[in-house]
């Protein structure tokens, strides 16, 4: 059975990571990912007529495999890569990095096993990359893209800058309009590309296709890029290398000035400080800085903005990511910024939160340029994203819903309050703003501060106007407010009605509260009844990505202006449950179809013989695992009464070993109250645990020491013959004994304990008994399902079931947000001032009584 994606990727990394030793993760990537290319061309074109590329003989990954163990394996590897390059014209693109770098790899018997191990990394079955998995839905090209951004995770702040972080990317790449182009001939440009990965978020959202190009400094991170289109199905990409604003190499032939496109994205070096090197720019051969203004020469992001704008044609979009001193810093950025504003190029700005980049923690924007319709533009459409993020590790990351939602509201130019606004531009260039594109100037996002009211403090009473500040709760409960609060005191003020701890009993049986809960609940089953549908019509060789798009815009649109709920909230919820499980679902679906239902595989855990690693069976049905259907989830369908039966056993053993810690917790009581050793601590081993070897062997001792006694007639010690089997506490005899009912007592409590330990055992047969059973009948059922069959249970019970517990929990959230709100207002005004003072008063009463007592007067 295959590996899932995401295992998959995974597994990548961890055994790429654990190779790298002492080298630093932005070299240590220019190995990985050269050998994953190998693999690539190898898998797709090697041995094929007429095919892209030439694999010459010697020269696949194959080839590679045969190096393995060989003293000679770096100097062999970089001859086999010169001679797949050279005839490809893949030179300085695939043999940057030295095989046979002792510095990087070790020497003698550390580079051959290091590289021999990076080999067998990509031997895996599961890279076969002869065809993708699922149309337009490139494994490979995903892999790479896992790899680099966790190598820009690693690489630090130095040198992390070749990737920019895909969530990023696709902002950009969906508010440019390139969604809009209307063939393949038409142009998109990054000029400082990196790894390419900017470029290709870009271009995926092209309908027809599109036309790329790309610039890039430095010429490994070139050669990242190269090697990324070519994995992402681009391999006609022209990306050249070399320092954009000194040399661009974009020049269109017939007029020598730059070539233009109808599409640009970018994310420049932040200030780059040397970015004049090699032109002046007061003679720029290119214009690009005339009519605007020459920005500082130590600080390079105006430079970058300039050159996009003179790259674009007439009509042209392009979006650049700059730090959010552009918006605001003065002298001539200040010139430069009034300039391109008043000839109306930027369309929007975007501030994004801080610390997403793994080139710098500081906080950017999107700068969004548009040509078209540019002298007739009146205001600039501002959004203030600054707080839509999750904490990923050490850097911030936006969430599938931040992106959506930025997307949605610039591209619809919605107003929300506290999030975005259309900016006019005549209040732009209002002598107090001075074409200052500072975003908190034009949007507030502070939240309202959460005032104290000092005369409900003083009189009691909970202010009105803090609970008309919950009126979106209010206008769709409004008999909720009448059964919590009536008119207070005094005008303005209102009284709870009820006991605090009852807020939420209150709120939760209520009426309105239900029919709300009944009437999203209706929402979910209309959503669900089409998604299930569409999803049980997917067939093999169905499209992922195309599959998540369909069903989470629906969702997005099922819920939209819906009171309470944010349809970005929901929308999130089904996008985590996708990553988490339902895309790795979708791959086995598009690659195997429905019968992948019908398998199911004993996973293998890694043990060690000898030094040696091996695998080993997993025991027992958690090490099964089906392909679409887990088998807990095949047990809860169709084997109910067989887990019900675990479940009692389960109790069983349970309520056997809560008596077993209740025997324990008393006689440590006991011990701390009489100070002497319990019983059964000293049958305890070294651990601390209750041994039944030590119980037996102390029951031995003290049958010993009756049966050796001449005070005890033969009956009674035939009685302590037979331990096992009888109860001492019961004996009467041992009433008349003094010192020895001591003895008695002691074998009692260790022959109850001895038997709850055996019963245990034998619950803990039956149990796994039970299991093994369970397991036969499980692994037997698999095939026999239908197609039908592994539909239901997969849709169903499987996806939809998970989505909607996702989606109760931010119900349930809403509800639980007001009565706590409104239990923290009652709280807040519950004692007044003069309650307070009268408590002191009659504290320091009793403090004074007791004081008297003790003979202290004041």
């Amino acid at each position: 059975m295959a590996i899932k994606k995401s295992e998959l990727y995974s597994l990548l990394w961890k055994s790429c990571d654990e190779l790298r030793g002492g080298m630093d993760a932005s070299q240590y990537k220019d190995y990985v990912l050269v050998i994953l290319f190998i693999k690539y061309l190898s898998d797709k074109y090697a041995g094929k007529k007429d095919a892209l590329i030439e694999v010459p003989e010697g020269a696949s990954f194959d080839d590679l495999v045969k190096l393995k163990g060989k003293k000679e394996i770096g100097d062999q590897i970089n001859k086999l890569i010169g001679k797949l390059a050279k005839p490809n014209g893949l030179t300085r693109i695939i043999d940057n990095a030295n095989f046979n770098d002792s510095d990087k790899l070790g020497s003698g018997k550390a580079m051959v096993d290091r590289l021999s191990k990076l080999i067998a990394i990509f031997e895996n079955p599961e890279l076969d990359f002869s065809s993708n998995r699922a149309t337009d839905d490139d494994i490979l090209g995903d892999a790479y893209e896992y790899l680099m951004r966790h190598f820009a995770t690693e690489s630090g702040k130095s040198k992390g800058q070749f990737y920019t972080p895909g969530e990023v990317s696709s902002v950009l790449a969906k508010i440019i309009g390139i969604n809009k182009a209307e063939s393949k001939s038409q142009t998109l440009y990054d000029p400082t590309c990196g790894s390419g990965s900017l470029l290709l978020k870009a271009a995926d959202e092209a309908p027809y296709g599109i036309t790329i190009y790309g610039q890039e400094k430095d010429n490994a991170t070139r050669a990242l890029a190269v090697m990324n289109m070519w994995l992402h199905g681009t391999p006609s990409a022209d990306i050249k290398q070399e320092d954009t604003i000194s040399s661009p190499l974009f020049i269109d032939e017939k007029t020598e000035h730059l070539k233009t496109f109808g599409f640009v994205v970018a994310n420049p070096p932040f200030s780059y400080k040397s970015w004049s090197s090699g032109i002046e720019p007061q003679n720029d051969l290119y214009e690009r800085f005339t009519g605007y203004g020459i920005p500082p020469l130590k600080n390079g992001d105006y430079a970058f903005l300039l050159h996009i704008l003179k790259s674009l044609k007439s009509k042209g979009k392009g979006a650049c990511i700059l730090p959010h001193g552009v918006l605001f810093r003065g002298n001539a950025e200040a010139e430069i910024r009034k300039n391109i504003i008043c000839r109306g190029y930027i369309k929007g700005i975007i501030g994004l939160p801080p610390n997403l980049f793994y080139g710098t923690g500081i906080p950017a924007c999107i700068i969004v340029l548009d040509k078209e319709n540019a002298d007739v533009r009146k205001g600039i459409f501002m959004i203030d994203a600054s707080k839509g993020f999750i904490k990923d590790g050490n850097k911030n990351r936006l969430r599938e819903r931040d992106i959506h939602k930025i997307v949605d509201v610039f591209n619809n130019q919605i107003e929300l309050e506290k999030y975005s606004r259309m900016v006019p531009i005549s209040e732009i260039a209002d002598p107090k703003n001075d074409y200052n594109l500072n975003i908190p100037r034009y949007i507030n996002n502070q939240e309202e501060e959460d005032l104290h009211d000092i005369d409900a403090h003083l009189r009691g009473d909970i202010p009105e106007r803090d609970i008309d500040k919950l009126s979106e709760c209010w206008n769709v409960y409004p008999s909720i407010r009448r059964a919590l609060f009536d008119k207070g005191s005094r005008e303005g003020y209102l009284k709870l009605k009820i006991e605090k701890d009852s807020i939420k009993s209150t709120i939760f049986s209520h009426p309105e509260f239900k029919a709300y809960g009944e009437e999203l609940q209706k929402v979910f089953d209309l959503w669900e009844k089409n998604a299930a549908k569409y999803l049980k019509n997917l067939e093999k060789g169905a499209i992922p990505k195309q599959v998540i798009r369909q069903i989470s815009e629906d969702m997005l649109k099922a819920y939209e202006n819906r009171p309470l709920i944010d349809e970005y909230d929901m929308y999130q919820h089904l996008m985590d449950y996708w990553a988490e499980t339902m895309q790795d679902d979708l791959y086995e679906l598009t690659a195997y179809g429905w019968k992948a239902g019908n398998e199911v595989k004993r996973l293998l855990k890694n043990g060690k013989n000898g030094g040696k690693s091996v695998k080993k069976e997993v025991e027992c049905i958690e090490g099964l695992e089906g392909r679409l259907i887990p088998p807990a989830l095949l047990i809860g369908v169709y084997f109910s009464n067989e887990k019900a039966a675990l479940e009692g056993f389960e109790a069983k053993k349970e309520a056997i070993g809560s008596k077993m810690e209740e025997m324990e917790e008393m006689e440590e009581m006991e011990e701390q109250q009489g100070g002497e050793d319990g019983i059964l601590e000293a049958v305890k081993n070294d651990k601390g645990k209750v041994n039944k070897g030590n119980i037996l062997e102390r029951m031995l001792e003290i049958k010993n020491t009756i049966m050796n006694s001449p005070d005890y007639p033969t009956a009674q010690k035939e009685q302590v013959k037979a331990v096992k089997k009888t109860n001492f506490s019961n004996i009467e005899w041992m009433k008349g004994i003094k010192d020895d009912q001591k003895l008695f007592a002691e074998l009692d409590v260790l022959y109850d304990y001895l038997l709850m330990i055996d019963e245990t055992s034998e619950v803990s047969k039956q149990i796994k008994e039970a299991w093994r059973e369970l397991e036969i009948k499980v692994i037997e059922k698999y095939p026999t399902l239908t197609i039908d069959e592994i539909k239901n249970v997969t849709v169903d019970r499987k996806w939809m079931t998970s989505i909607e517990k996702l989606l109760h929990t931010e119900t349930d959230r809403i509800s639980q947000r007001l009565a706590k709100r409104i239990k923290e207002l009652a709280e807040r005004y519950e004692t007044t001032l003069p309650g307070l003072n009268d408590e002191v008063v009659e504290l320091e009463k009793k403090v004074n009584a007791h004081l008297q007592e003790m003979g202290f007067t004041w």
